[in-house]
């Protein structure tokens, strides 16, 4: 990805982020500010990035509460990708390997925790949502982003996705006043960029090749999936 600007210049242009944003999941401007809302954070607080991939999310919202900021991702060159951002844009930023069922934080260390379409991706996503209230002071905040399938039976959908219940995951681990909204807002902006990936020939470049395959599997489920956002109280 930190070698096919082609392919970051489409999803920024799609997803509404600036330049400095680098992003590896799907969450457009709008909804940073969603995120931001939920969150409540202040400048007291402390963030965790859970799946941060690049970055781009936890610095962004950081920056814009003034909260501290530590980020988890399972790839170490994303971690690395992280760190140089947060360097060239002047802020302070813990990023370090991590799992999304095992953070290595210690309990009750962080007062938010943001995960980025990422959750469909634990092994074992109850372990996953156990380790996002572990992980939070009591009245701390969670905001989940993802897909979950109108038809948790319909094959057509693919098993990750089909295994997504933020209400029910998040409610199941202790979570209170979990409230989940479908943002179908969102879900035009995903379709006109998967519609312009499908478009494009990626030549010898594996980012864009990458890219388009994405969006000729997204096309097929398009109409299957909700786009969905989570928040929830630790108790």
């Amino acid at each position: 990805m930190a070698g096919s600007p082609v392919k970051d210049e489409i999803m920024r242009r799609h997803l509404g982020l600036p330049p400095h944003l680098l992003s590896t999941s799907l969450l457009g401007w709008e909804g940073i500010d969603e995120v931001a809302s939920a969150l409540r954070l202040s400048s007291a607080d402390l963030l965790l990035d859970l799946a941060c991939g690049r970055g781009g999310y936890g610095l962004e919202i950081a920056a814009r509460t003034g909260a501290g900021l530590v980020g988890v991702d399972f790839s170490a060159e994303a971690v690395r990708q992280a760190h140089e951002s947060a360097r060239r844009q002047g802020r302070s930023a813990d990023f370090r390997t991590g799992d999304l069922a095992a953070t290595g934080l210690s309990a009750g260390s962080v007062d938010a925790v943001l995960c980025v379409d990422a959750i469909q991706f634990a092994e074992q996503p109850d372990a996953a949502y156990a380790e996002v209230l572990r992980v939070l002071a009591p009245g701390g905040r969670a905001a989940l982003t993802c897909w979950e399938a109108f038809d948790r039976d319909d094959e057509r959908v693919p098993a990750r996705l089909r295994r997504v219940g933020l209400s029910a995951g998040l409610t199941a681990a202790g979570f209170g006043d979990v409230e989940v909204r479908e943002r179908p807002g969102w879900r035009a902006c995903e379709l006109a960029m998967w519609e312009e990936a499908t478009a494009i020939d990626p030549g010898d470049d594996p980012a864009l090749q990458s890219f388009h395959d994405e969006g000729v599997r997204s096309l097929r489920t398009f109409g299957l999936i909700r786009r969905v956002m989570a928040s929830a109280t630790a108790p």
